[in-house]
């Protein structure tokens, strides 16, 4: 039996962070899942040991330590071929289900669009790091850069969150971009935290797990 991936994507302060600890106690008992499935919470950077190290390497503010583009891609690329192979794939093998909080469409919004590096190489590096699995929905947090600033205005930024407004819209730009392509569930994400879980809830209602129970 295949297992179920899904996707949280969106801007810094968009609440994935809530809607995952919505969906980790809902979900088991929404009687969407297998009764044999179960349900598994993971992030990117940092869902395995070595992610962790990865993550925090990534996201420091040192200027001293912060990776040129190029070798920040590539660094989020080894993340995720850790993450997919030796965490998401064996899971969803063996018919367990996955949210990530972020996945590939992040590397290309941040890095393909932010740092505005080559898209081509980036879906070659996505097609590498993933072996070919994709989740099978990506629900994008929808949440306008002057609400995600707000949001964030008395937390302390990591190395992404503070690259400055220009990027963060260039960002935006291109989850739009990415989720109109990709055919992501688009959640807005400035209203309050239950009306997004709601949302969420009858979208993954509505999917029809065919072949799950």
């Amino acid at each position: 039996m295949k297992g179920r991936l899904f996707a949280l994507e969106g801007i810094d302060g968009c609440g994935k962070s809530t809607q995952l600890k919505h969906l980790s106690q809902w979900l088991p008992q929404s009687g969407l899942m297998p009764k044999d499935a179960k349900l598994h919470i993971t992030k990117e950077p940092g869902g395995t040991p070595l992610g962790k190290a990865l993550r925090k390497f990534l996201l420091d503010t040192k200027d001293e330590v912060s990776p040129e583009p190029l070798t920040e891609l590539l660094l989020y690329a080894a993340d995720r071929a850790q993450h997919v192979s030796t965490f998401i794939a064996p899971l969803i093998h063996k018919g367990d289900w996955v949210i990530t909080d972020r996945f590939s469409g992040s590397t290309l919004a941040y890095q393909g669009y932010g740092r505005q590096l080559d898209r081509d190489l980036i879906l070659n590096l996505e097609h590498i790091a993933t072996f070919g699995i994709v989740p099978d929905m990506t629900f994008w947090l929808h949440l306008p850069v002057k609400e995600s600033v707000s949001r964030r205005m008395w937390t302390i930024d990591d190395r992404m969150e503070g690259e400055g407004l220009e990027f963060l819209q260039r960002v935006s730009e291109g989850f739009s971009n990415i989720a109109h392509a990709r055919n992501w569930t688009k959640i807005c994400a400035d209203q309050s935290s239950t009306d997004v879980s709601r949302s969420i809830e009858n979208a993954l209602k509505n999917f029809g797990f065919a072949g799950d129970s």
